[in-house]
């Protein structure tokens, strides 16, 4: 009881604190703080490299960005107008309080006014970097505009359902940071990448000579998958698949449209792990006789490790998520009805429930997407393997394996094996969820949980002669299917043979 009270005791501590709103303000200043610590590093590095390098600046001013362009405009006009807007609320901010007698507590004043001059600071010289071309969206500053967006928009969320009595010019204030940090997110993460590669296109157009241009035309199809170089962020959403749905959305896909498949996901990447393996276990190259469903398995695994690892947690978190509601029901029903453990319980329950959410979603596209991967890839080496075994096959092997047994394996078995990395994690995941439920069963029935327990075991024990008997009737459909495809083989070829030699009046 004492480790709870203590537990209950931290978590109102810590939520006080984050609702304070000497905490936003201090966070916002550090924010800004960091960004204005790394642009004058930036700036004093290039200061170093132009004068260590003369010739570098003059490669600098050609890839300068052309003051003609709107987005380039756009960018230098809102950091501009950020930075005004944070001088005039500083300047508001004083004379405000300057009439109320400076009733604010005074070290909420000091860290006020320092944020705001230090975010009045900050955007300036984002907007002098914007104009003279020295700021980029890398890969900092899009982290950086990602997190500002994420504390503005947790500061408009305590602006408007906690605390109630801050002055409007607060509300304001985050509200316009929110729309900044939604913008410049949308420019660094969906705009600015396409443009940069658009002009880049551009550029290497101007230097292609006018003569022979049609030598130099490629197919859009041999474009690499923009999945090839996504960041963190178009991967975690999907949006490196968006320029392929913009093109569909305006015409019938042609084959030319389609990008050509990421190397490590594509037959040329995968099949060659795949046969060194095989070599590895099988003792060397031409030992290809003496591989064993046991080995191919294990090579299988072995070359896709990483791949199952990965979705393996990305299952336990979506399981881990998907609990989290039932789990923590009892207590928002409880909180509803009036029982409130700790201020502030409800705001908990709701980002608890909304982070489980957002993580259960992410995690389980992810997951799918993932094992889609690990089955095609699977079923693609699989293919190859048995195509390239076929053709090295001696006249006495292809009597006992024909021509229908062997596309029947790659058709049918390949396949069966690609399906199965669907159901890859289904043994322990299922062990996983029964522990859970029966964990939140025990929480809220207490030793009634039991019954479950032994009706999930009986449940179990009904499946397993069943599923023994749908083995049994899959191995014999697919040895009916090689029959066919067998008799089907032979039935071919002899049509073959009379349709060349003229025989077919003297067999109807």
């Amino acid at each position: 009881m004492f480790s709870v009270s203590s537990l209950l005791f931290l978590m109102h501590s810590v939520t006080d604190i984050l609702f304070k709103p000497i905490f936003l303000n201090a966070l916002s200043a550090s924010l800004h703080f960091l960004l204005l610590l790394a642009l004058s590093l930036s700036w004093v590095w290039n200061i170093i490299k132009f004068s260590a390098e003369p010739g570098e600046e003059d490669s600098r001013e050609k890839d300068k960005p052309h003051n003609t362009n709107t987005l380039f405009k756009t960018n230098v006009l809102c950091s501009v107008a950020l930075s005004g807007f944070s001088l005039i609320l500083c300047l508001f901010n004083c004379f405000d309080w300057y009439t109320s007698g400076w009733s604010e507590p005074k070290n909420v004043v000091i860290v006020t006014l320092f944020g705001l001059s230090l975010k009045t600071l900050a955007w300036g010289v984002v907007s002098g970097f914007f104009y003279k071309g020295f700021l980029k969206f890398s890969f900092f500053f899009r982290g950086w505009c990602g997190f500002w967006l994420f504390v503005s928009c947790y500061s408009l969320v305590v602006d408007i359902a906690v605390l109630h009595g801050r002055p409007t010019q607060y509300l304001v204030s985050d509200s316009v940071s929110t729309c900044a940090g939604l913008f410049f997110c949308y420019m660094g993460y969906f705009v600015m990448n396409k443009d940069h590669v658009q002009q880049n296109e551009d550029s290497e157009g101007i230097r292609e000579s006018l003569l022979n241009r049609d030598a130099k035309d490629t197919k859009g199809g041999d474009a690499v998958t923009p999945y090839a170089r996504a960041g963190i962020f178009s991967i975690l959403t999907f949006s490196w698949i968006g320029p392929l749905v913009a093109v569909r959305n305006e015409k019938t896909l042609d084959l030319e449209d389609v990008p050509q498949l990421y190397t490590e996901n594509s037959v040329v990447g995968a099949f060659p792990c795949l046969r060194e393996k095989l070599e590895a276990d099988c003792g060397g190259a031409n030992a290809t006789n003496s591989v064993t469903t046991l080995k191919l398995v294990k090579s299988l695994l072995v070359s896709a490790w990483k791949k199952i690892l990965f979705t393996a947690c990305l299952a336990f978190l979506n399981s881990l998520a998907s609990y989290v509601g039932p789990y923590l029901v009892d207590s928002f029903v409880q909180y509803l009805g009036g029982r409130r453990q700790y201020e502030n319980q409800g705001y908990v329950l709701v980002s608890a429930f909304f982070f489980a959410k957002v993580v259960e979603c992410l995690t389980h596209r992810h997951w799918f997407f993932r094992l889609q991967q690990i089955g095609i890839r699977s079923r693609a080496v699989l293919v190859t393997l048995i195509y390239n075994k076929a053709l090295t096959l001696s006249c006495r092997s292809k009597q006992g394996h024909t021509s229908g047994e062997i596309i029947n394996l790659m058709t049918v078995d390949a396949e069966r094996v690609g399906d199965f990395s669907w159901y890859l994690h289904d043994l322990w995941l299922v062990a996983l969820e029964v522990a859970l439920a029966l964990l939140i069963l025990y929480k809220n029935l207490g030793l009634a949980s039991i019954a479950a327990l032994v009706a999930t075991i009986i449940v179990m024990l009904a499946n397993a002669p069943l599923g023994t008997l749908q083995e049994k009737y899959q191995s014999k459909l697919m040895e009916s299917k090689d029959t066919r495809m067998k008799a089907t083989s032979e039935i071919i070829r002899d049509m073959r043979i009379l349709k060349f030699q003229g025989w077919e009046m003297k067999f109807l």
